[in-house]
């Protein structure tokens, strides 16, 4: 590739060799067959069918994605509303989730109005890559109408601006992307067949199903106020994280958005003194919107970090690993939820949580089996890694190859 950004202004900043010129501009709606959006209504759903009714929630990563709870419709209903989608039309989401990008890749689709839809003639998969220029998303996202729920117009749609080249470079363009997408869907599976994995093994290994075969000795069923002190976080407001803070710090939301089952590094820092830890606490947030975030468990393996409130924090007793325990409660996320009270905002409190029952075999044991849970997470963000970044060279290249 060359950059031939400086010869001629219309151009992007990459090119593969053999192409000249500049790029052609138009509108959207000069370029694609046709423009539309769904049903603007809300369909009789039947329980068995062939065919799905879908919004914009279920363009997920390029593809439509349907799962168990997609609603579905006869083929009466379906055939009443068919918009004529192919192999070559465009789905964008145009209603609260805006600008998901995603092929066609089932006919049996009925759209909502939450889902617009380009048809193209042909090099359908070059104008897939464009909408997901970043010009062309800020655009569309300078265009939102509405206040609560933002809305993306079929007018607008219609009147963006697309720069493209000859068809030739189309098809070069096209191609060449198509095999990053192609990669990125390979690393995703191969995260997705991991996680699956470690979510079998540890339902295995917890209830004892299989065992590592040097161990004979049996678990122990005991409450966690048995094998642990319970403690609670000290205040702690995201406004008293600091960026050159001289005391470590865990905000209880970053439970749900940095920190996974081991904590080994920290984050955020603040000025304020609180409660700080001793390694091996087991943290749980004790509040959050929905109750699924509660049961979640993280072995921190650092001393004085100072612990935010709305932390639970289980402090196990010599005898009890941490990371074993941190496992043990991830793979117990139906029980923990049971135990989670309130209307708005979910709670779960240390009285509650003292009482839950779980099997625990000798240390030798849950050290080898943390061990063994823990290289498979760890493989598991070596392929993240990896994910991010094909994704982020995806960005690169969707950045400098269009205009």
């Amino acid at each position: 590739m060359t950059n031939k950004k400086s010869k001629v202004s219309n151009v992007p900043n990459l090119r593969f060799p053999g192409f000249e010129g500049e790029w052609e501009v138009r509108k959207l709606g000069e370029i694609a067959m046709k423009i539309g959006d769904g049903l603007h209504g809300t369909p009789v759903y039947v329980n068995e069918s062939d065919y799905y009714f879908i919004n914009g929630n279920n363009l997920v990563n390029g593809k439509v994605e349907l799962n168990s709870n997609t609603k579905r419709v006869d083929a009466e209903t379906y055939t009443k509303n068919n918009k004529g989608l192919n192999k070559n039309t465009i789905l964008i989401s145009i209603n609260g989730t805006i600008g998901n990008i995603a092929r066609c890749n089932n006919k049996n689709l009925m759209l909502g109005k939450s889902v617009g839809y380009f048809n193209f003639e042909k090099n359908s998969d070059f104008f897939y890559h464009t909408l997901q220029t970043k010009s062309i998303q800020d655009f569309f996202k300078s265009e939102l109408t509405g206040s609560t729920i933002k809305n993306l117009s079929l007018k607008t749609l219609r009147e963006a601006l697309i720069s493209f080249p000859t068809q030739d470079e189309q098809q070069k363009i096209a191609s060449f992307l198509s095999l990053i997408d192609q990669r990125i869907a390979t690393q995703n599976k191969i995260i997705e067949q991991l996680e699956t994995l470690i979510k079998g093994l540890s339902e295995k290994l917890f209830s004892q199903k299989i065992r590592f075969k040097e161990f004979k000795e049996e678990w122990q069923l005991k409450n966690l106020e048995e094998v642990c002190e319970f403690h609670k976080g000290s205040p702690l407001s995201k406004s008293d994280i600091v960026k050159d803070g001289h005391l470590k710090c865990i905000h209880y939301g970053e439970l749900f958005t940095k920190y996974k089952t081991v904590i080994s590094d920290i984050f955020s820092h603040t000025d304020i003194e609180g409660f700080k830890s001793k390694t091996g606490d087991v943290l749980m947030p004790s509040s959050d919107v929905t109750p699924l975030g509660l049961a979640t468990a993280s072995a921190l393996l650092e001393d004085n970090v100072i612990l935010g409130g709305d932390i639970n924090i289980l402090r196990p007793q010599s005898n009890i690993n941490p990371i074993f325990l941190s496992y043990i409660l991830n793979s117990e996320k139906k029980r923990i939820i049971e135990l989670v009270s309130g209307t708005t905002v979910k709670h779960i409190y240390i009285k509650d949580l003292k009482q839950i029952k779980i099997y625990i075999p000798n240390f030798d044991e849950q050290v080898v089996i943390s061990q063994f849970i823990s290289s498979i997470d760890k493989k598991i963000q070596i392929e993240k890694n990896l994910l991010d970044k094909y994704q982020y060279q995806k960005r690169y290249l969707l950045q400098n190859l269009f205009i």
